[in-house]
């Protein structure tokens, strides 16, 4: 058994748990892995899927607003400072690698406490409220975006982008298509509310489906409990509620994408040279987090932004029209532009950790 230990914590998103997957499975032949999340959070499902060691905290939601459930929520937090402290004494793991989320609180704290070294690694242009917390503990800190840098300690701070699972990259459009039913001359648009879905993109797609279907083969992964049976029998159209093994064929065979403005999504679109029309969440949604990677992005000349409260099936029609027609100008744009090297950066970070 390897002799080197570290714990992973992220979670309350699929965005904060895939980076982390990406890598874990870079380091599991070197290092013994373990993870703490909430007790009933989307990462608990993600990783025990890949047979990581898990552990179950209690974790209470971070508000910037005021609001009763606060107060109940700050005893969660010392309640899981408390668990995460109790764990991390019996696995005694030489680093701590954060996604934030914040169930990543307690653990930061504990961790602290413990004098055990902390890297995060933060996705978005601004900064979490878990990560601005936990950035005053950290030993160092990574980034996706350049521009996000400024809320950080320099000294600690490095830009590395995204980090992206190797098994995203190595889809098979054949076996994509295959999968689906398509075929190989209509463009396959891919639809991805985010892992709990999105209420208003699907109610607007499932309208729109005549005029999407007469332009496009249609992939929808519509969240849990999100599927629609009277859908079902549809040539150009297939819903999923979620995509585990299959979704690197899927994005494989994929032409355009039309996705919520998480980092990690779009950084992993990026990276696969799929040009996107961000419907980011918008701020009654989120702290704005997403609009603002969508601005970047669109900026970069990646993607097309379309504001949520501005989605109806004439919109929709339009900016996924333009992107399709513009798609070859988006994909150099993106081929120029990233970088691939944040994995491997943070691979070789993590391997530099003492461990005596």
């Amino acid at each position: 058994m390897a002799n080197k230990k570290i714990v992973f914590t992220g979670g309350g998103s699929a965005g904060h748990v895939t980076p982390n997957i990406a890598i874990i499975n870079e380091l599991r032949n070197d290092w013994d892995i373990s993870y703490i999340g909430s007790k009933n959070g989307i990462e608990k499902e993600l990783i025990q899927k890949i047979s990581i060691p898990y552990h179950g905290i209690s974790s209470g939601k971070l508000r910037r607003y005021i609001d009763f459930e606060n107060f109940v929520d700050l005893f969660r937090v010392v309640k899981g400072c408390f668990e995460a402290r109790s764990i991390l004494k019996k696995l005694k793991p030489n680093l701590i690698f954060s996604k934030g989320g914040f169930v990543s609180v307690p653990v930061i704290l504990a961790a602290k406490s413990l004098s055990i070294p902390i890297y995060i690694h933060e996705s978005d242009l601004t900064p979490g409220l878990a990560n601005k917390i936990s950035q005053r503990f950290s030993t160092k800190i990574f980034t996706s975006f350049e521009e996000t840098k400024k809320f950080f300690p320099k000294h600690r701070t490095s830009v590395i982008g995204s980090p992206i699972r190797k098994e995203i990259m190595n889809g098979s459009a054949v076996n994509g298509r295959k999968l689906l039913g398509f075929d190989k001359q209509t463009p396959i648009l891919t639809i991805m509310g985010g892992s709990l879905g999105a209420k208003k993109i699907n109610e607007v797609v499932r309208e729109s489906l005549e005029q999407l279907t007469l332009h496009y083969q249609v992939v929808h992964l519509c969240g849990k409990n999100n599927r629609d049976d009277q859908l079902t029998n549809l040539s150009k159209y297939k819903q999923f509620e979620y995509v585990y093994d299959e979704l690197s064929d899927i994005l494989a065979a994929t032409d355009i994408v039309l996705t919520r403005g998480g980092s990690n999504a779009i950084f992993e679109f990026l990276a696969l040279n799929i040009p996107m029309l961000i419907i980011p969440l918008g701020l009654n949604q989120s702290r704005g987090d997403q609009i603002l990677n969508a601005r970047v992005f669109q900026d970069k000349g990646y993607s097309l932004t379309l504001e949520e409260e501005n989605l109806t099936s004439k919109t929709l029609m339009e900016n996924l029209n333009t992107v399709n027609k513009d798609k070859e100008k988006y994909q150099k744009n993106m081929k120029e532009s990233y970088n691939r090297d944040a994995l491997q950066t943070l691979v070789t970070e993590i391997n530099k950790v003492k461990t005596t």
